[in-house]
């Protein structure tokens, strides 16, 4: 995407055959990152006897762990004397941001879409992105050996979203590709030999438009990405617009207050593969980082310090939900982090913000606590688990979403698409669980054969906690997505369908005879030798109310039994829940402590007295 300026347009227009920018975008768990490694693989950027592994772009241990790409990313490739700049996107709702701030340095897009499942909620909002940026797109069917691939339909169904999307005639005439990116191959027909990617490489040259940019302007850039690593300092990423930028150049930076301040240019970085080398000079139309500017945030522009002229700065949608992070209270505290106070805390998480472009933090009702508002649960939950493992120690409450009010002074709330596919035998038990939810049906298709998806409009409140409940409805077959749809007037009031939970009544160390006495009780989260303290909670009661157990409460030794004698004792394997299922399981009135070595659930009040006295005052 070309910005016009004044300058632009008074400078000659050079076509740069020798680049190609494209970003490859599609709905998670389409096969976009293995596609990656296949184009990588096969432009022989690795040594013949290089381990390079699978999934080389996800290089974050998260994205590994969770099978997802989180972070936006960008490699580059020589294809018979072009390069290929290739930009990489999350294909998780949840990370829309990193999408929306990368795709202005593409002039075309690779959108994936799978065999088998069609076009998904995801899909719509990366296509819309890139449409109303104007790039030129390719569409590849990907995994088109499933079993259950339907190839014709599925390409009926794309073309209906872009006749819907198209913002131009020019997007509608678009190539389509056929693809197994596991086995490296794509075809110009689902017959054709499977060879390599060669079609794909020769359709990238011909369909995505060299970039035609003004090499003689006064520099410009804007700062989409940012990197950081302990020789270089801070690297700013971003696409060339016009002009052109050497090593040790003074330039000026523009922030997003449009304050102008100057810096140095140390170091010009261009990309090759998964490597970033020197270069002496790099021209518009190149995608390179730059090192030097210490102070560098997304959306800025980097301009010649003559010409000091703003770009528009990255448009960003909004939040849809809000979680309290405070310093961790309970008896634990300081015992497993390195970072437990509120200043460290507050250090990190606007940090964050300077690279995580749909994070929002503010400062809470108290010195110990920080509002910060992302995407959707899986957004903050990958927060949560980076600053785990960097050592931090907080307490995070409960997800809740962020409403407006609209021109009449009405409360608004956020509404979500969800599609599920999963099979015709679960369609009763989902009816019943989203209608408590309010989630109203919208489409519904059966594929004769057992399988059906179901389309739902449902407030983003009714889904925090679901994917729990969804997977045990369907007993783990099934699959679900949702994309924020807009804002619509408050649903009233959602029921909580959850049993209360067990709480620990004292301070010390789970037992067996302990943990057997409250199984009679309801499930267990904990094992034996689990430390507890009061107001920890321990498992889930088979009743409505929370239910007070003594989990450290030993058998009494008699002159006939040995306090021994429980081992025979068989206890139930306790429910282990990950970060996520913690954040959908927990009410109001509930926190999850998150620490470097242990997640434990527990009430927001710890003594039953305070519990008492809370339950009172909110019942006045």
């Amino acid at each position: 995407m070309q910005a016009e300026t004044a300058l632009q347009a008074d400078s000659k227009l050079v076509k740069r055959n020798d680049i190609r920018n494209v970003a490859i975008i599609a709905h998670v768990d389409h096969g976009k990152t293995t596609l990656v490694d296949g184009l990588l693989k096969q432009s022989h950027i690795f040594r013949e006897n290089q381990q390079v592994g699978e999934l080389i772009m996800d290089s974050n241990d998260q994205e590994r762990e969770r099978g997802i790409t989180i972070l936006a990313k960008n490699t580059a490739i020589d294809y018979r004397d072009i390069r290929i700049n290739i930009i990489d996107t999350p294909g998780h709702a949840d990370f829309g941001g990193e999408v929306e701030r990368v795709l202005n340095m593409a002039d075309g897009c690779i959108l994936l879409v799978d065999a088998a499942e069609g076009p998904m909620p995801q899909t719509r909002f990366v296509l819309q992105k890139a449409l109303e940026l104007d790039l030129q797109p390719i569409v590849i069917i990907n995994k088109i050996d499933r079993k259950d691939a339907r190839i014709d339909t599925v390409i009926e169904e794309t073309q209906d979203l872009f006749l819907e999307l198209a913002t131009s005639d020019s997007h509608l005439d678009f190539p389509i590709l056929y693809a197994i990116g596991r086995d490296g191959v794509a075809m110009y027909k689902p017959d054709d030999e499977r060879k390599d990617l060669q079609p794909l490489f020769d359709t990238i040259v011909k369909t995505v438009p060299a970039p035609e940019v003004a090499i003689d302007a006064p520099f410009q850039m804007l700062v989409t990405a940012l990197d950081y690593d302990d020789y270089k300092g801070k690297y700013a990423i971003g696409r060339i617009i016009r002009g052109r930028i050497t090593p040790n150049t003074q330039i000026a930076r523009i922030n997003r207050e449009g304050e102008v301040s100057r810096q140095k240019i140390n170091l010009v970085m261009s990309y090759k593969g998964l490597q970033r080398t020197e270069v002496s000079e790099a021209i518009a139309g190149d995608i390179v980082a730059l090192t030097g500017i210490a102070d560098a945030n997304i959306g800025e522009t980097l301009a010649d310090i003559d010409h000091p002229e703003a770009l528009p700065s990255i448009e960003i949608s909004e939040p849809t939900l809000k979680m309290t992070f405070g310093v961790n209270t309970s008896p634990f505290s300081g015992r497993e982090g390195k970072f437990s106070t509120s200043r460290q805390l507050r250090s990190r998480l606007y940090r964050e913000l300077e690279t995580n472009v749909s994070l929002r933090v503010e400062d809470g009702n108290t010195p110990d606590e920080f509002v910060v508002s992302g995407r959707g649960e899986l957004h903050l939950s990958v927060l949560i688990e980076t600053m785990r493992r960097e050592g931090y120690e907080l307490q995070v409450s409960r997800p809740e979403v962020i409403t407006h009010e609209d021109e009449n002074g009405h409360l608004t709330e956020p509404v979500e698409h969800l599609v599920i596919d999963t099979k015709d035998t679960y369609m009763g038990v989902l009816t019943e669980a989203l209608a408590i939810r309010k989630a109203q049906l919208t489409n519904m298709t059966n594929d004769g054969s057992g399988n059906i998806r179901i389309e739902y409009d449902i407030p983003t409140r009714g889904l925090i906690g679901f994917r729990n409940a969804f997977l045990t409805l369907t007993k783990g077959n099934g699959a679900m997505s949702s994309l924020l749809k807009g804002f619509v007037p408050w649903m009233g009031k959602i029921n909580s369908a959850r049993m209360g939970a067990l709480v620990a009544s004292e301070l010390g160390t789970a037992v067996t005879y302990g943990l057997s006495n409250a199984q009679m009780r309801g499930d267990t989260f904990i094992e034996p030798g689990t430390p507890v303290y009061e107001g920890m909670i321990v498992g889930l009661n088979s009743r409505p109310d929370d239910l007070v157990v003594n989990v450290c409460k030993e058998k009494q030794k008699t002159n006939i039994r040995s306090s021994t004698s429980d081992i025979a004792v068989r206890l139930t394997p306790p429910i282990l829940m990950s970060l996520e299922q913690s954040l959908d399981f927990i009410n109001n009135d509930e926190l999850v402590e998150v620490t470097p070595k242990n997640i434990r659930l527990r009430k927001r009040y710890l003594t039953q007295h305070e519990r008492a006295r809370m339950r009172s005052r909110e019942n006045d």
